[in-house]
């Protein structure tokens, strides 16, 4: 998704506080303004100078201050950009604004792929790491931008900042849900694994994995060539103990296995079992004892 650029700070006319939003009943949950969650001034955001260097984020200019990351007082090799900015985690967008560079950066959510609590090792303070995947506009849906960016609330802030700032933007994210996550949780609901202890599949018990239910819990359709459902009773009958299927279709030795005869799996009806009884000599007038009463 593409980050918005913005040349002007935010006005606290422009959000719903959340606390104010909390004591009243809205009259519409899709119109109005947008719910402020959180606001930090003067926080440090930085990046590696690397990943910012395209110009995505608008907070970075290209003579923005650099520093060096580094653990126990010793400097890496990876150079950052730093910048002074104000933060404003609202139910719309996730907002950065740098009063020295004049800009700022409203985020999309779906964006933001990771958040974390980051301990600085440099002292003993806390920030919020996040990892960003922003597109820079250009023609391929697959040309953005991956930026870890951190942001260290400011040393007058309470100890427990980074954490309220943490869970602000993992209410805010929890309103946006990634579009793409929930495509494909459908299409994993549409073709799943009937797995060993299923309780909508009792009759499958021990074996796992070796057949695809339907997103309604209902059973698979019938394998082919298996002339019906596959049962407790008869399920050995086509696949082996690891789940691989050895029924009538199966290929062994480069050839197909014989089909099952014609009629097979079918229910037959009444008159035809009748017809039949009378071609074997049954005239259907048993002894009550030995032949059990049809139900109609």
């Amino acid at each position: 998704m593409i980050a918005t650029t913005i040349r002007t700070p935010p006005a606290a006319t422009d959000f719903v506080p959340l606390a104010e939003y909390q004591s009243q009943t809205p009259a519409s949950f899709v119109d109005g303004k947008p719910v402020l969650h959180l606001h930090v001034a003067g926080a440090a955001a930085s990046a590696p100078k690397e990943q910012v260097a395209r110009g995505v984020l608008a907070v970075f200019p290209a003579d923005a201050p650099t520093t060096t990351s580094g653990e126990n007082g010793v400097a890496d090799e990876e150079e950052l950009v730093e910048q002074q900015v104000d933060v404003y985690v609202t139910s719309e967008s996730f907002i950065i604004f740098s009063p020295a560079a004049e800009a700022g950066v409203s985020i999309p959510y779906p964006s933001i792929s990771i958040h974390a609590i980051k301990q600085l090792p440099s002292s003993s303070s806390a920030a919020v790491w996040m990892q960003l995947e922003l597109s820079d506009g250009g023609s391929s849906e697959d040309d953005y931008a991956l930026i870890e960016l951190t942001i260290r609330p400011p040393a007058s802030a309470a100890a427990a900042a980074a954490n309220t700032l943490y869970e602000a933007i993992a209410a805010c994210s929890n309103l946006h849900p990634d579009p793409a996550a929930d495509d494909d949780d459908e299409d994993d609901n549409d073709d799943r694994i009937v797995f060993e202890g299923s309780v909508e599949h009792e009759a499958l018990e021990g074996f796992s994995g070796v057949l695809r239910g339907a997103s309604d819990g209902s059973l698979p359709p019938p394998m082919p060539g298996s002339g019906g459902w596959i049962t407790a009773d008869n399920v050995a009958e086509y696949f082996d103990e690891s789940g691989n299927w050895i029924g009538p279709g199966a290929e062994v030795g480069g050839e197909d296995e014989e089909e099952l005869g014609e009629g097979a799996g079918r229910t037959r009806a009444r008159d035809e079992v009748e017809a039949q009884d009378s071609v074997n000599g049954h005239d259907g007038e048993e002894d009550a004892e030995n032949k059990r009463q049809r139900v109609e």
